[in-house]
């Protein structure tokens, strides 16, 4: 049987150069823990594009440009009391002014 699960998955998004300090911030605010094990994560790379608008501060690009990035997609789990801490800790270490963040419900089987 399925039941709601007291975790979530958390996905950062992040430029190649900073992926290393978004883990480190996930893990280091207790994302990531399954059981015996901390610092838990996958990853995977992909381009992201976006164009920065006016009054935007882009870390990379230039307003009103086209911009192409090498990314790298995290995902951990969290525990539910975690997030607000972890999200935090998160925007504190990521470059982007709008950070990629998502947040998902997870489900467990009995």
């Amino acid at each position: 049987m399925l039941r709601d699960s007291a975790y979530v998955k958390i996905r950062v998004t992040v430029p190649l150069a900073h992926a290393e300090a978004v883990r480190e911030a996930l893990g280091r605010n207790g994302a990531g823990e399954q059981g015996k094990y901390r610092f838990c994560s996958g990853s995977y790379r992909i381009t992201g594009r976006f164009i920065p608008q006016t009054g935007a501060n882009p870390a990379i690009g230039t307003v009103g440009a086209l911009e192409e990035v090498d990314e790298e997609v995290i995902e951990v789990i969290c525990h539910l009391e975690k997030v607000k801490t972890v999200i935090d800790e998160v925007r504190a270490v990521h470059p982007y002014e709008e950070p990629a963040i998502d947040i998902l419900p997870r489900l467990e089987v009995d």
